[in-house]
């Protein structure tokens, strides 16, 4: 495979900072990061953010077919010229944004949930988890690339101060721990901090059932609108449109101090406290 900088430079472009643009430089690691997955000849990868191919060309060896998704157009083209070049027919790339991606369209031609793998821009990283927990029947499992901070925030447990919504939802739907770590040394341009894999493996229901999941991720959300009031004041200033009297009752059916803060609830608690506000 060609560097980054190299193909760039040959094409007259320069990464967008706009879009995240911080190619995998270190092939190596993308090598390790496909060998660790332990992917299938029988395997279909749905892959964000491709680049310049960096992922895109191990993992095509590896697996029966991949879904190449890449918003920019010009690297996009790239992406298909190179492919095309060392006659790798076994891609489809895909020139548009994840978020605008049918993944049933692709579940149903191919007859067999897709495993995720993909570099996260950092602006759109939590839109792009919230799209694929939507949408997570047909996805296996997910190989997720993002900044060290925001990898350990989706890790992070109840009662820390890095505990948020996120975490909460990928919690409640996923086994999620570290897969691989790598160097701001090794992407092109050089980002200011280190990135970190996750593995995200989906699961079908959580231990404790939301009676509506839709109201579950509101309810998360109403928690930590404004996360340094007390649940009680937080809910009743929140989308979910509820009076006071309404959430110290859900508060108390749920069996939750109303001056607790959404960041000491745990998963468990949000559904119960869903659950409740939903019976009122």
């Amino acid at each position: 495979m060609t560097s980054p900088s190299i193909l760039l430079k040959a094409n007259g472009l320069r990464p967008k900072k706009m879009l995240g643009q911080n190619f995998l430089s270190d092939f190596g690691a993308s090598q390790k990061i496909i060998s660790k997955a332990l992917l299938s000849q029988n395997d279909i990868v749905l892959e964000i953010g491709a680049g310049l191919g960096a992922i895109t060309f191990p993992a095509a060896c590896a697996v029966k077919k991949v879904y190449a998704v890449e918003k920019d157009k010009k690297i996009a083209d790239i992406l298909k010229n190179e492919l095309d070049e060392v006659s790798i027919s076994n891609v489809l790339v895909i020139q548009k944004s994840i978020l605008k991606v049918d993944l049933k369209n692709i579940f149903e031609e191919t007859g067999r949930k897709m495993i995720v793998i993909g570099n996260l821009p950092y602006n759109i990283s939590s839109q792009i988890l919230i799209y694929l927990i939507k949408y997570r029947r047909f996805i296996d499992k997910a190989f997720l690339m993002f900044q060290k901070e925001l990898a350990e925030r989706l890790m992070s447990k109840v009662n820390t101060k890095q505990y948020g919504r996120i975490a909460v939802l990928l919690q409640y739907c996923a086994k999620v721990e570290p897969f691989v770590s790598l160097k701001s040394t090794q992407f092109y341009p050089a980002p200011k901090v280190d990135s970190k894999v996750l593995k995200i493996v989906f699961h079908d229901k959580y231990k404790k059932i939301t009676e509506n999941e839709n109201h579950l991720f509101k309810t998360v959300k109403a928690g930590f609108c404004m996360r340094r009031k007390t649940l009680k004041n937080a809910l009743m200033g929140s989308e979910l449109c509820i009076d006071k009297d309404s959430v110290v009752k859900s508060l108390e059916t749920a069996e939750i101090d109303p001056v607790r803060r959404a960041e000491t609830l745990t998963v468990s608690e949000f559904v119960a406290l869903s659950n409740s506000i939903l019976k009122l």
